[in-house]
């Protein structure tokens, strides 16, 4: 399993290493519900940290293990499986009682988004970018999720070109927290997590649960849409169409 968990002093650090970029299995989608639910029964918790190892903080879903699926006659298995995994998953990291921090490292793609934009803080490596190539890819998904991250306008933009945003950016609309250098990311993760671990922990997670309770961003029935002009794309046979080039390497993929 590419998903890992470690605990040490009531923080929880959640990893993903899937190279060479790690793209995310449905398998894995599913691993990172488990184990932010099971968060929500562990009483001595104080933060979560998500990040990844190696190349890429995500580049988004495995789009070859839904075409190797297709070939084996699964393809509608694995691609209802997929959503549904994403939809829970998100999900699961908004409702953790706890504050989640993402430290993302580098290059943060469509399921990426979903997973950033569903924590409460973000530190960020100035190598990272954070896109939504789902058009490019016959699909669509995580708007909901980038619309925290990004104004309106530029989220129009990005979603409707697949052209990245910078951390950069980010951090200059205020949606990105920290901006930090590449090798001092984690140690900054940790010692926002090690602060916020210090509060008083009922104030902390009661104010966590007040403000998903005020947030505008419907995010979750919001992706569910998305996720229903998706499931459209496929069956006028478009998103199968579009992965396969991406598989097969005859699609111009937009670059940032």
């Amino acid at each position: 399993m590419t998903v890992t968990c470690t605990i040490e002093n009531n923080i929880a650090e959640v990893t993903m290493h899937n190279p060479p970029v790690n793209a995310i299995t449905v398998g894995d989608t599913w691993k990172i519900y488990e184990i932010f639910t099971e968060f929500s029964a562990n009483a001595d918790l104080r933060a979560v940290i998500l990040t990844a190892e190696g190349k890429g903080f995500n580049a988004g879903i495995d789009i070859k293990e839904m075409q190797a699926n297709k070939a084996a006659g699964d393809e509608w298995k694995l691609m209802t499986s997929s959503g549904e995994a994403c939809y829970h998953a998100f999900h699961a990291i908004y409702e953790t009682p706890v504050p989640v921090i993402a430290a993302v490292n580098d290059f943060c793609m469509g399921l990426g988004v979903g997973l950033v934009g569903s924590c409460d803080i973000i530190v960020a490596s100035t190598k990272a970018r954070f896109g939504l190539p789902e058009v490019d890819n016959g699909a669509l998904g995580c708007a909901s999720h980038l619309a925290k991250l990004v104004p309106p306008m530029k989220l129009r933009e990005m979603s409707l070109t697949c052209k990245p945003a910078t951390a950069a950016e980010l951090h200059a609309w205020g949606s990105v927290a920290y901006l930090t250098e590449p090798e001092d990311l984690m140690p900054k993760a940790r010692e926002l997590a090690k602060m916020l671990s210090a509060k008083p922990a009922a104030a902390v997670k009661f104010a966590k649960a007040a403000l998903n309770h005020i947030d505008v961003h419907e995010m979750h029935s919001n992706y569910r849409l998305e996720q229903g002009y998706t499931y459209q794309l496929n069956i006028m046979g478009e998103g199968s169409k579009q992965r396969n080039a991406f598989v097969e390497g005859t699609r111009l993929i937009t670059r940032g």
